[in-house]
């Protein structure tokens, strides 16, 4: 059989290459490439239906990327053994493709597309997340399905003020700051990342790093596509238009929507509300034997609000709430509001509202994670959840979507650069968005940081998130940059980004620009508005605490550490566990043992102190070094002819010889010691090629006096 392969090469700077192959796998779907760098190879379909279904007004897209177990040579852990539900770093990965391809679709087409992404092998050197945006635009390429594209997506790390472009794992666990970049040829798209309280100015040079690179990935895509012969994309008419209508409802209604949107209405339902009465009064204007076509007219209807709304902005400088364009809404907060918990935190910032809680566990508590690319644990787990009735919706609780996973993932990011390094605890924050009009996601991360202070984890520093926009006019020139934006303002502007810092820098962003030819100048302006934004909330938030509290909460579990020597190891866990086992019930203590390059680690958890104290008085007991001239409280462990064994430190015996047990002179053992006995001996020698111990009893009785001593 005759293949039809092509295959294009992207040259890195750092001399590694990238190759595109399209035309010898999954030939059925409208588009198909194999992405390949180093031994990290990636598959990427998609296919388009060739009809819209009726009355769908937007682009029904899914992206599933999913890492195959057999791409680094693993077997699934479980019960199934297969292949599951995608893990949320593969939903992750899915977040950041849709995201980048989606607002490059024709804003008309609307049929049923999908983009699967599959990992076939996997090397660590070539991290698949960085390419998997550019395997599926170059699938999207070499297809007949209508895309403005092409697009790509790239990391940029930043070691010892160097930027990288698509690291290795090593180099990406050494840098500073990690970006994952989309843009076009033209512009940048997407960011999202995290950085260790980098500045403004340093994330837009690591972007623009980014860009570079990608435009040669974009050039390489317009050539694989031109050999393609996919040029030319397939007709499609989704839309039905009736300009008679739509010209009859921009002339009738757009000076009333206006004219709500100047009354600056704060209460997101009553706005709502009064919006909904324009349309439902146009709707009764219509006779019955009229025919209505309701879908028809919602569209036109959400057109003619979204350009009133964009206007009131444009012309005004006004917003739908009545704020300035730089105004954060009221905040309030309060920590300590759950008793039972080892923190929590309420807070709230206008029609936004989370209530925290901060939960502390032991190594035991910790996620395993197992995965194609990665196997190991996680000790730092933040979940968000965003029921129906933060927005006043009937909604069945069927677990976290995608959304959900993406705005628990950002929050992560933005707290655990602040966690204190020496941390023994497994920390869990959970997020319940009781309110929502407008970044529950921001308001996790301040609610989180509020309940770690509470907790008495010491962070390094407090951390807050703003949601920006923006509203812009291309003709114009006009703009405007929106601080802590309405859920209305995120749908109708041009671009929506959130930025989570302390008072020294960011720690993580998330950015969607959904309109061509931003420059870089109003990039930066908008940063520079969010990082005012960002410290108004943090200057709120510490009215309510300033920094963490001194200790934990009681019902919270203590920790020490204490070093040991490697060889000690084996003495405290003892045969088959048994001393640590029996450490654990007696003191009601929870005890973790691991090693590093030089000592063992021994974790102490407990819930009060008597306890704790308990069990290291006995750890330290164990790994404890007997000294010569020592005294030491001893258990008589076994009795012999010659002597007895006696243990005097916790899994050390010595031998208390017969002749060293009193003065006078003993013929043999029957009667003078009983096994259990409570017995204080002297260590008065280590055998130094046998190690073992000589005890004595009698260096510590009263020495008899001789017989000429008593008569003079």
């Amino acid at each position: 059989m005759q293949l039809n392969v092509i295959n294009k090469t992207i040259n890195l700077p750092d001399g590694r290459t990238i190759s595109i192959e399209t035309g010898k796998l999954a030939k059925q779907a409208d588009g198909s490439v194999v992405v390949r760098m180093g031994d990290t190879m990636l598959l990427a379909t998609v296919v388009s239906a060739q009809e819209a279904k009726e009355d769908v007004d937007f682009l029904p897209l899914s992206v599933d990327y999913q890492e195959k177990f057999a791409s680094s040579g693993k077997i699934p852990g479980g019960f199934l053994k297969r292949e599951g539900r995608l893990s949320d770093y593969e939903i992750l990965i899915s977040r950041l493709v849709d995201r980048a391809i989606r607002p490059m679709f024709p804003s008309d087409y609307h049929a049923d597309t999908q983009v699967n992404l599959s990992l076939i092998s996997g090397d660590e050197t070539a991290l698949p997340d960085a390419l998997a945006a550019l395997a599926a635009s170059s699938a999207l390429a070499v297809s007949d399905i209508p895309f403005h594209g092409p697009i790509s997506e790239v990391r940029v790390v930043r070691i010892e003020g160097e930027f990288i472009v698509n690291p290795t794992m090593e180099q990406k666990e050494q840098a500073d700051m990690d970006l994952i970049v989309a843009a076009t040829i033209d512009n940048i798209l997407m960011v999202e990342g995290e950085m260790k309280q980098a500045s403004e100015d340093e994330m837009l040079d690591a972007i623009k790093v980014a860009h570079e690179a990608i435009k040669e990935q974009c050039k390489v895509q317009l050539e694989l596509q031109e050999e393609a012969g996919k040029t030319e994309k397939r007709e499609y008419s989704h839309e039905n238009d009736d300009e008679e209508l739509k010209e009859r409802m921009q002339g009738e209604l757009y000076d009333k929507v206006y004219k709500i949107a100047q009354e600056q209405i704060k209460n997101k339902k009553e706005r709502s509300d009064a919006f909904s009465q324009v349309k439902e009064e146009f709707l009764e204007s219509f006779d019955e034997e009229d025919e209505v076509d309701e879908a028809l007219i919602g569209k036109y209807f959400k057109n003619i609000q979204k350009e009133a709304c964009r206007n009131l902005v444009l012309n005004e400088q006004k917003r739908l709430d009545g704020r300035e364009l730089n105004e954060v809404r009221p905040i309030w907060s309060e920590v300590n509001y759950l008793p039972s918990t080892h923190g929590s935190a309420v807070f709230t910032r206008g029609e936004t509202q989370s209530l925290s809680t901060v939960t502390l566990g032991t190594k035991l508590d910790e996620q395993l994670i197992d995965g194609a690319m990665y196997s190991g644990s996680n000790k730092f787990m933040l979940h968000y959840n965003f029921p129906g009735f933060s927005t006043g919706e009937v909604k069945p609780n069927r677990g976290p979507a995608r959304r959900e996973v993406g705005h628990g993932n950002l929050a992560w990011r933005a707290l655990k650069e602040v966690l204190p390094e020496e941390n023994p605890y497994t920390i869990r924050i959970v997020s319940d968005i009781l309110e929502s009009n407008g970044s529950s996601s921001m308001a996790t991360v301040c609610a989180g940081s509020l309940a770690l202070m509470d907790a008495g984890i010491q962070i390094s520093a407090p951390v807050s998130g703003i949601a920006m926009g923006m509203i812009s006019d291309s003709e114009t020139g006009k703009f405007g940059i929106l601080s802590d934006i309405l859920g209305d303002e995120d749908h109708l502007g041009d671009m929506d980004f959130k930025v989570t810092g302390t008072e020294k820098g960011i720690t993580a962003t998330q950015m969607d620009i959904k309109v061509d030819g931003l420059s870089y100048d109003v990039l930066k302006q908008a940063l520079e508005q969010a990082k005012e934004g960002r410290l108004h909330i943090l200057h709120e938030m510490k009215k309510t605490i300033e920094q963490p509290e001194p200790d934990l909460k009681p019902n919270a579990p203590r920790s020490e550490i204490v070093k040991i020597e490697k060889d000690m190891i084996g003495a405290v866990i003892g045969p088959g566990g048994k001393i640590v086992q029996e450490i654990q019930k007696e003191t009601g203590t929870t005890v973790v043992i691991e090693e590093d390059d030089h000592n063992g680690i021994v974790s102490v958890f407990a819930v009060n102190k008597e306890s704790m104290q308990d069990a290291l008085k006995r750890i330290k007991a164990i790994v404890a070094v007997p000294e010569v001239g020592e005294v030491y409280d001893g258990t008589v462990k076994s009795i012999m002819p010659f002597g007895a064994f006696i243990e005097f430190m916790p899994g050390k015996d010595g031998l208390l010889h017969i002749s060293e047990i009193k003065w006078e002179r003993l013929e043999k053992m029957e009667g003078v010691l009983e096994v259990g006995e409570q017995v204080q001996v002297k260590l008065v020698d280590i055998d130094k090629k046998t190690g073992k111990f000589r005890l004595s009893r009698k260096v510590l009785l009263p020495k008899p006096q001789k017989k000429e001593e008593k008569a003079s």
